[in-house]
């Protein structure tokens, strides 16, 4: 069973995008993609909202996430969204690890 995570950060003037940036380019996301655990820790931005910036982050497991949630890198992030005025918006996701049959439906 693994867990996803989708935060929308939202602010004004470009700061969604500008946090984003600086997560990467800092080495903050590349170093949460090497804990442990991780899945995935992407970011996006929607076609028609170019305040927010959305965050897919999947884990292996609860315990993978909360030891992220645990860890110093969550200062790191939280002083960004400070920085930035981030305001945010989270879904959460387990998967069911349930064969369906959506395939019929992709195209690979």
């Amino acid at each position: 069973m693994s867990i996803t995570v989708n935060l929308y950060y939202t602010g004004e003037n470009g700061n969604a995008l500008k946090f984003a940036q600086e997560m990467e380019s800092s080495g903050t996301a590349d170093a949460i993609r090497r804990e442990e655990g991780n899945l995935r820790y992407e970011y996006f931005q929607p076609l028609q909202d170019k305040e927010t910036v959305l965050l897919i982050d999947s884990w292996e497991s609860q315990q993978a996430l909360d030891v992220h949630h645990a860890s110093p890198m969550m200062q790191t992030i939280a002083a960004l969204r400070d920085k930035y005025d981030l305001h945010m918006r989270v879904e959460r996701y387990v998967s069911d690890d349930e064969t369906t049959q959506d395939d019929k439906f992709i195209r690979k």
